[in-house]
């Protein structure tokens, strides 16, 4: 039945090949351009010259951040429908169901031990640097407290033990559409997947209509995807004017040692990656890195791994040599549950903001971190800047006050594009690795090789 469905378009061949052409276009250039810029306006009209009022200087920023601000609604808006079309067809594309089970164990256990792994990796290289105490403690406690007091708190709660069946069991929506209005990335994943499950066990004459209106819908997204693609230089200029314009260009340097901590980290995550394709796979790292230069370069422009995701299934499938039934499945499920990077983020943040304010963590509190970032990247959107909202989170597990996040969301522009990148190289690391234990295991056949 499933067979059938390879003579329908692909619909990623839309996008993929516009994004191409933005990358050949050097839209990463553009965007690092952009940000440079945009820090050396924002220095002109924040506080650190001093030469226009603040509020006068707030105004400039929020006009300057709007084409920002409509680059990121436009990801925000999209990646909900994106993401259930995408897996959805990405089921289907299974050539059996033998295969889409065993595929399917295998890559949630495979995501779900490297998402442990970078976590750790995150929390020993913070724990190693000890980047809090490199920053005045006292005065950036005051700051916290003063934008805590102005802004919204971000509540976040951990389920107990005798309510985690119940937490449990509501992760498969009750209403699939009042979980997509409230951004219930997982829910619709699972919802999704239930969908696709069904199409498989279908004949291909009840199922084609519908995975024709999911092809029509994926177009319909990254057409979306494209418009927004071409705001991403502007955006990136706009939000670093705005942020500078508040903070100043003193308080990002001095969050310069937390900054080279998580990129430290991200760098160690890339080195396992790499030295995973080459004991899995037996390619050369630097082969790889070659290979998949483009979308990660993408992705570090856009920060949003869905946005970048139909150029990542083009990259494996044409570059990598891998299966399209593995890259179709394994990809968009990477893009919304595979946050490798953002999780050793979320663990040098944690660490981080627990050594500001002084909160001592014993190994069952690290424990507890580590468990609960697993758990909150799990299904959440790939989207630019939430980070944040799942850090958040943690750090109320930790007992670490949540508004210590204003002292660190300043320098998280630069990381959260950083961090991306990863989550996508992971994504293809993935594809790639279950492409050869399905070969090995002789579920799917050899592809002929495209390059060398």
């Amino acid at each position: 039945m499933i067979n059938e469905y390879s003579a329908i378009n692909n619909p990623f061949n839309y996008l993929s090949n516009h994004l191409t052409r933005l990358v050949k276009g050097r839209l990463w250039l553009k965007v690092l351009i952009g940000m440079s810029l945009g820090i050396s306006v924002g220095m002109l009209i924040g506080p650190t010259t001093g030469w226009f009022e603040a509020d006068t200087a707030t105004t400039i920023g929020n006009w300057l951040a709007l084409p920002g601000q409509l680059f990121l609604t436009l990801i925000q808006m999209i990646v909900m429908p994106l993401i259930f079309a995408s897996v959805v067809r990405g089921l289907t594309s299974s050539e059996s169901f033998e295969q889409l089970r065993k595929m399917g164990i295998g890559v949630v256990v495979y995501f779900v031990l490297t998402t442990t792994l970078a976590i750790i990796i995150g929390i020993s290289v913070a724990m190693a640097i000890e980047p809090g105490s490199f920053v005045d403690a006292n005065s950036l406690k005051i700051t916290a407290q003063a934008s805590a007091a102005s802004a919204s708190p971000i509540q976040a709660t951990t389920p107990t033990l005798s309510e985690l069946p119940q937490k449990l069991v509501t992760l498969l929506p009750s209403n699939p559409l009042s979980s997509m209005v409230e951004g219930q990335m997982l829910q619709v994943v699972l919802f999704a997947m239930v969908i696709g499950v069904a199409l498989v066990m279908m004949s291909a004459a009840q199922s084609k209509p519908l995975l024709e209106l999911m092809a029509s819908l994926q177009e319909v997204c990254m057409t979306v995807v494209g418009w927004a693609m071409r705001l991403a230089p502007f955006a990136v200029f706009g939000l670093m004017a705005q942020l500078t314009t508040k903070i100043g260009l003193n308080a990002i340097l001095g969050m310069g040692v937390y900054v080279g901590t998580v990129l430290l980290g991200l760098v160690i995550l890339m080195c396992v990656y790499l030295l995973l394709i080459f004991l899995v796979t037996r390619e050369r790292p630097f082969h790889f890195l070659r290979d998949t230069r483009d979308v990660l370069l993408l992705a570090f422009s856009t920060s949003s791994s869905a946005a970048v995701m139909p150029l990542s299934i083009k990259t494996a499938e044409e570059k990598l040599n891998v299966h399209p039934s593995v890259s179709q499945f394994v990809i968009p499920l990477g893009a919304t549950i595979n946050m490798n990077g953002t999780a050793l983020y979320q663990g040098v943040a944690t660490i981080f903001l627990a050594q500001v304010f002084g909160v001592d963590l014993s190994m069952g509190a690290l424990i507890l971190v580590i468990v609960t970032a697993v758990g909150a990247s799990i299904g959440s959107p790939g989207t630019p800047g939430v980070g944040i909202i799942i850090l958040a989170m943690v750090l109320e597990t930790a007992g670490i006050p949540t508004a210590g996040i204003v002292l660190i969301i300043g320098v998280d522009r630069i990381l959260d594009m950083s961090r991306t990148a990863v989550n996508v190289c992971g994504d293809l690391v993935a594809a790639k690795l279950m492409n050869r234990w399905m070969i090995k295991t002789e579920i799917l056949e050899p592809l002929a090789p495209e390059h060398q």
